[in-house]
C-alpha cells in the first residue's frame, strides 16, 4: 500500500516523502482526524455547536451601530421546515463580533484553566446543508422564531449527550459541544452587541479554520463548499472565520449596554455610558485577579524558560562557590567514584530542575525549537562543563601534548613524524597553529580548559540537522538530542583530533541526508516466500527519512564540494574518522539512501590510501605488524576494550567501569526496542540503522591501543540515540499545519489504554530514563577524575623541566609494568616536544620502600633526566593497579632518604628527582634530530602519483555530470569511466607496491 505523508519542518515549510507499507490487507485510518501523538490511540474530534446553547441562536445578536436587520421571518420559517432549528451566521459578522464572551482572556484566567496560545485545535467549519442564513430587517433587530429556539435547545441537549469515549474504537469519535459551552470557563453573561464589543480579539484554545475564499457581501447568504455533505438536523454550523465562535444570546429582551458589558470592555469605551456600570473601585480588584489568572494560565509558555535559567544559576553557584553545606566542591573529597562523590546536593537539584523544564516544554503541542535548543545547551553546560567549573587547570593530561604539537608547528612550520606518530596526521594541529599565531595567542590554557564544553555544543548543531531529516514527532527528535548529550561520556571531546573530526563526521552525515538523501517507493512485487519475502516487506515499508526535492544543481555542487572538503580535513587530521565516513556513504549506496553514485566511494577510498601511503610512510615503514597485526582479531580486540578495562582492584572505581558498560547495554537495548516499535508501525529507519551498525565493523580492524571500542561507541551514538528515542515516541507526525504533534497510524490496531494516559506515561518514562542517564553520566564521565584532574602543582613541575631542557632533557614516569601503550598520567609535552623526551618508564612496586627499579632507570639514562612523581600517577596506581593507600607519600620519603638521588623540585602535588653523581666527562646529549620529508620511496611512485591525479579528475567529473540527472550525458560519463577505471587500478597497484617495497627495505 502506498502511503503519502507530508510533514511540516521547523521553519514552517512543508516537506513530503512517499513510501510504501505492507499492511496485509488492513485499511488505513482516517487521515483527516487528529490522533494522539505518542500513544496508540485516537483523540476524539471536537465540533462546536454554535447554535444549541440555552435554546438561543448564535446569530441572534443586536448590532446597535449599524441599525440593520438580523433575521427574516421567511428564513426562520424555512429553517423550521428544514428541521435545523438554527440560523447560520453571516460571515461578515464574525470579524466584528468576538465570540464566546468579549473578555475571554480574563474569564479564562479567573477560572484557573491553563491554555497554550501556540497549541491550537482545529475544528471543522462546515455550514449546515439546508439551513437558511439569517438576514436583518430594517428595524435593526434580529427576528427569531420561538420554534427555532425550542428546536435549538433540544438539539443542543442531544448533541451534548453524544460524547463517546471508547479507547478501542478504530474511527474518530466526534464530540459536539453546545455554543454556550465556554472553553476555559463556565458559561458567562448574555453576549454584547457588536457595537459594544472590544476590538482586540480574545484568546481561546480553539481556532476555526479560515475560509478559503473572500467573504461574500453582507446581503449575501453563505453557501456551503462544493462537495459538502449534508449534516443531521441536530448538528450546528460552526463559524467559518478566524475568530472564535460567538456566544449565544438568551431569548429575553436585550439588556442595556452598560449592564451587559464586562469590566474589560469598559476600559476601551467612553465614560459617558456610566449608568448601571460597575464602580471603578470594584473593578480594580477583579482586574488584578484577572491578570494574575492570565499569568497563571500562560505558565506553560514562560515557566520552562524560567526554570532553566534558575537551574543553570543554581548549578554554577553550587560548583563555583567555596565549599560549604550543600554547595561548593572540595577536590579532596573525590574518591574512586570520581567527581560525583564531591558534588553538593544543590548540583543534583539544579540538574533535575533543568531536566524537568525540558520535559515540560517537550510535553507541549508545539515545536519551540529555540527554547528546546537552549535547554539542551544548558544541560550540556551542566554535564560536560562540570570539569571546567571545578578544575583550576585544564583537565586530561593528553590535551597538553596536543598543545605541544601546535606549539611546535607554529614555531618551526614543519611536522615531525619521528617525534610522534600523530604528526603524520597534522591537519588539526596545523589549523590551530595558524589560528593561534594569527591571533597572537601564546597561552592555550583557556582553549584547553573549555574545549570539552565547546565541542559538545558544536556536536549539537549537525546532529539537530540530522534529526530534522527523519520522519519523527517533535518529542522523538528533541529527546534523541537530549540522549545524545546524556550518554556521550566517552571523553574524546577534549583538545584532540578525534574530538574535532567527530564534528566533521556529524556534518558529513547531515549533508548526505539533507542534500543528497534518496527515498524511493518499492515498485517491484513482494515475493511470496523465502528470505526474499522478508527483505521485500522491509523494502516496502514507509521510509524513516525525509527526501528534500527541488534543490538547485548549483546548491548540490556546492555541498558536494563541501563534502570533499570535510573528508580531506578528516583524512589529514585523524586515522579512524575517514573510514567511518567511507563506510557510511557506502552503506547509503547499498541501501539506496543517497542520490550520489559509486564513483564517490572509490574517489574517497583512494584519498585515504594515498594519504597513508605517501604522507605517513615515516610511521608505517617499520611498523607493518602494528598496523595490520589486529586485522580480523575481533574477539581479541573486544577483550582488550571490555574485560581488560575492568581489572581495577578498587571497588568504587570498578563500579565506574561497569557503569560505562551498563550505559552501553541500556542504550543499545532501547535502540533495539525503538527499531521494533517502528517496524510494527510499518516504518523502516535505514539511515539510523546504518549509523548504528557501520562503526561496529571497525572492531575487525585493530585494537587501536585498546581504545577502538570507545571510538566505536562514539561514532555509533547518533544512530543509537535516534532509535532509542523511538522506544518512547515511535509514532509518525501528523499531516496538519496546526496539530504538528498528532500522529497518523500506518495500520489499524487495537488500543487497550486511554490515549491520554499512554501519552503521559511515555513522557514520564522518558523523563525517568533521562534522570537515570544524567546520574550515570556523572559517574561514567568523571569516574577517572582522581587521576585525570590536573593540578597547578603538576603543571609547575613540568614548567621546571621546560626551563632546564637545554640542550635536551628526559622525563621518567612511573609504571607498574613496562609497555608501549602506557602513557604518562601527567601534563606532559606542553612545550619543547623536540627537546624533552617523555618515553622513559620507571618500574615501581606495591612496596613503596622498593625503589630499585626507579634507581636502575635513572642510572641508565643520560644527564638531565628527571624522575617525576605526581599526584595523578599515584592515584592511577592506587585505583587501577591495587597500590595501597598512602603509597605516594611513602615512595617520596624513600627517594628523599636515598643517598643516590636528590630532589630538585617539590610541591604538594609533584616532585622531581635526579642522580646526585654522574660519570665524569659525560655531558647532556643533543636532542635527536627530527626528519623532514626525506621519506623512503619506491621506483613506481611517480607513475602512481600521475595515476592518482587522473583518477580523481575523471571520477569527480563523472559525479558532477551525474548531479544534472541520471540520464544526462550518458556517453560522456561512459568515456570518463573508460579512463578512470584503468587509472584507478594503476594507482592502487602502485600503493601496494610501495607497501611491499618499503617494508622489505626498511
Amino acid at each position: 500500500m502506498m502511503v503519502n505523508v507530508r510533514q511540516r519542518d521547523g521553519d514552517g515549510m512543508t516537506t513530503g516523502f512517499t513510501g510504501s507499507s505492507e499492511l496485509n490487507g488492513e485499511t488505513e485510518e482516517e487521515p483527516g482526524a487528529p490522533f494522539d501523538p505518542d500513544a496508540t490511540g485516537v483523540i476524539p474530534r471536537i465540533i462546536l455547536d454554535l447554535g444549541s446553547a440555552d435554546g438561543a441562536s448564535s446569530g441572534k445578536a443586536k448590532d446597535k451601530d449599524n441599525e440593520e436587520t438580523a433575521a427574516d421571518d421567511a428564513s426562520s420559517e424555512r429553517d423550521a421546515a428544514d428541521g435545523d432549528g438554527e440560523a447560520a451566521e453571516v460571515p461578515e459578522a464574525a470579524p466584528e463580533a468576538p465570540a464566546a464572551g468579549d473578555a475571554g482572556t480574563d474569564t479564562e484566567a479567573e477560572a484557573g484553566i491553563e491554555t497554550d496560545a501556540e497549541a491550537e485545535t482545529v475544528t471543522d467549519a462546515k455550514p449546515v446543508a439546508g439551513a437558511a442564513p439569517a438576514t436583518e430587517d430594517k428595524a435593526g433587530n434580529q427576528v427569531a422564531d420561538k420554534a427555532d429556539d425550542k428546536a435549538e435547545g433540544e438539539s443542543g441537549a442531544e448533541a451534548g449527550a453524544e460524547v463517546e469515549d471508547d479507547a478501542d474504537a478504530d474511527t474518530t469519535t466526534a464530540i459536539r459541544l453546545p455554543a454556550g459551552f465556554r472553553v476555559g470557563g463556565p458559561p458567562t453573561a448574555p453576549d454584547l452587541t457588536s457595537a459594544e464589543r472590544p476590538e482586540a480579539p480574545p484568546t481561546t484554545p480553539f481556532r476555526a479554520t479560515p475560509p478559503q475564499a473572500p467573504p461574500p457581501p453582507a446581503d449575501t447568504s453563505p453557501r456551503p463548499p462544493a462537495g459538502a455533505s449534508p449534516q443531521p438536523p441536530a448538528q450546528a454550523a460552526p463559524q467559518a472565520s478566524p475568530e472564535p465562535p460567538a456566544q449565544a444570546a438568551p431569548p429575553a429582551s436585550p439588556q442595556p449596554p452598560a449592564q451587559a458589558r464586562p469590566e474589560a470592555a469598559q476600559e476601551s469605551k467612553a465614560p459617558a455610558k456610566s449608568a448601571g456600570a460597575t464602580p471603578a473601585a470594584a473593578a480594580a480588584p477583579q482586574g488584578l485577579m484577572a491578570r494574575l489568572g492570565a499569568l497563571v494560565s500562560s505558565a506553560p509558555r514562560w515557566l520552562p524558560a524560567l526554570l532553566t535559567v534558575e537551574g543553570l544559576i543554581l548549578y554554577v553557584l553550587a560548583l563555583r562557590v567555596p565549599p560549604g553545606p550543600l554547595r561548593g566542591v572540595d577536590p579532596t573529597d573525590i574518591n574512586g567514584l570520581g567527581l560525583i562523590s564531591a558534588l553538593p546536593t544543590s548540583a543534583f537539584a539544579a540538574i533535575l530542575i533543568m531536566l524537568v523544564a525540558f520535559f515540560v516544554t517537550v510535553a507541549q503541542s508545539t515545536d519551540r525549537k529555540f527554547l528546546l535548543l537552549f535547554q539542551i545547551a544548558t544541560i550540556t553546560f551542566a554535564l560536560h562543563g562540570a570539569g571546567a567549573l571545578v578544575a583550576t587547570e585544564p583537565r586530561f593530561p593528553t590535551a597538553y601534548i596536543h598543545a605541544g604539537f601546535v606549539d611546535f608547528i607554529g614555531r618551526t612550520g614543519e611536522t615531525a613524524i619521528s617525534i610522534d606518530a600523530r604528526m603524520g596526521w597534522p591537519g588539526f594541529f596545523a589549523l590551530f597553529a595558524f589560528v593561534t599565531k594569527a591571533a597572537g595567542i601564546t597561552d592555550m590554557t583557556p582553549i584547553l580548559m573549555w574545549t570539552p564544553l565547546l565541542s559538545n555544543l558544536l556536536y549539537l548543531l549537525p546532529f539537530v540537522l540530522i534529526l530534522r531529516q527523519v520522519v519523527a514527532t517533535t518529542r522523538a527528535r528533541w529527546f534523541a538530542a537530549l540522549l545524545f548529550v546524556l550518554v556521550q561520556w566517552i571523553g574524546q571531546d577534549y583538545f584532540s583530533p578525534q574530538g574535532f573530526t567527530f564534528a566533521l563526521y556529524l556534518a558529513w552525515v547531515a549533508i548526505l541526508l539533507r542534500w543528497f538523501g534518496r527515498v524511493e517507493p518499492r515498485t517491484k512485487p513482494v515475493p511470496d516466500k523465502g528470505w526474499r519475502k522478508w527483505l521485500g516487506r522491509l523494502d516496502a515499508m514507509t521510509p524513516g527519512e525525509i527526501v528534500n526535492t527541488g534543490t538547485f544543481r548549483a546548491d548540490k555542487l556546492l555541498m558536494l564540494t563541501l563534502l570533499l572538503a570535510l573528508f580531506f580535513a578528516s583524512t589529514a587530521s585523524h586515522q579512524i574518522t575517514p573510514f567511518m565516513m567511507l563506510g557510511v556513504i557506502t552503506a547509503f549506496l547499498i541501501f539506496k539512501r543517497t542520490s550520489l553514485t559509486w564513483a564517490l566511494p572509490f574517489f574517497l577510498g583512494l584519498v585515504v590510501l594515498a594519504w597513508i601511503s605517501y604522507e605517513t610512510v615515516g610511521f608505517w615503514a617499520g611498523q607493518i605488524d602494528a598496523i595490520f597485526g589486529g586485522l580480523g582479531k575481533i574477539l581479541t580486540n573486544l577483550q582488550r576494550n571490555t574485560g581488560d578495562r575492568i581489572a581495577g582492584s578498587d571497588p568504587a572505581h570498578a563500579m565506574v567501569l561497569k557503569a560505562r558498560l551498563g550505559i552501553l547495554v541500556v542504550i543499545l537495548s532501547l535502540a533495539a526496542t525503538g527499531l521494533l516499535r517502528r517496524l510494527r508501525r510499518g516504518v523502516f529507519d535505514r539511515a539510523a540503522l546504518i549509523l548504528l551498525c557501520v562503526p561496529v565493523l571497525a572492531l575487525g580492524l585493530q585494537s587501536y591501543g585498546g581504545e577502538i571500542g570507545l571510538r566505536i561507541y562514539m561514532f555509533a551514538l547518533p544512530g543509537a540515540c535516534l532509535l532509542a528515542s523511538y522506544a518512547f515516541f515511535p509514532n509518525l507526525p501528523a499531516d496538519s499545519a496546526d496539530v504538528r504533534e498528532e500522529t497518523v497510524p500506518i495500520r489499524r490496531r487495537n488500543v487497550r489504554l486511554n490515549p491520554e494516559l499512554t501519552r503521559k506515561l511515555s513522557v514520564l518514562l522518558a523523563a525517568g530514563f533521562a534522570v537515570l542517564f544524567a546520574m550515570a553520566f556523572l559517574v561514567a564521565r568523571y569516574g577517572n577524575e582522581k587521576f585525570e584532574r590536573v593540578t597547578a602543582g603538576e603543571v609547575a613541575a613540568m614548567h621546571y623541566v621546560y626551563a632546564h631542557d637545554k640542550p635536551s632533557a628526559r622525563v621518567l614516569y612511573l609504571v607498574p609494568k613496562e609497555g608501549p601503550e602506557v602513557t604518562p598520567t601527567m601534563p606532559w609535552g606542553e612545550k619543547d616536544v623536540e627537546l624533552v623526551n617523555f618515553n622513559g618508564q620507571a618500574l615501581v612496586y606495591k612496596d613503596p620502600s622498593n625503589i630499585t627499579g626507579a634507581l636502575a632507570k635513572l642510572k641508565a639514562s643520560p644527564r638531565n633526566t628527571f624522575l617525576a612523581v605526581t599526584r595523578g600517577q599515584v592515584s592511577y596506581l592506587q585505583l587501577n593497579e591495587g597500590f595501597p593507600e598512602g603509597w605516594g607519600e611513602k615512595f617520596r620519603a624513600a627517594l628523599d632518604a636515598s643517598p643516590e638521588v636528590k630532589r630538585v623540585y617539590s610541591n604538594g602535588d609533584a616532585a622531581l628527582y635526579t642522580l646526585k653523581k654522574f660519570v665524569r666527562g659525560t655531558e647532556i646529549p643533543d636532542p635527536q634530530p627530527y626528519k623532514g620529508r626525506g621519506d623512503p620511496t619506491s621506483p613506481w611512485t611517480p607513475v602512481g602519483i600521475a595515476a592518482l591525479a587522473l583518477t580523481w579528475v575523471t571520477l569527480f567529473a563523472y559525479e558532477v555530470i551525474r548531479l544534472h540527472g541520471p540520464t544526462r550525458a550518458p556517453r560522456a560519463r561512459r568515456r570518463l569511466l573508460f579512463v578512470a577505471i584503468p587509472a584507478f587500478v594503476v594507482a592502487v597497484g602502485v600503493i601496494a607496491e610501495r607497501f611491499i617495497y618499503i617494508a622489505l627495505n626498511n
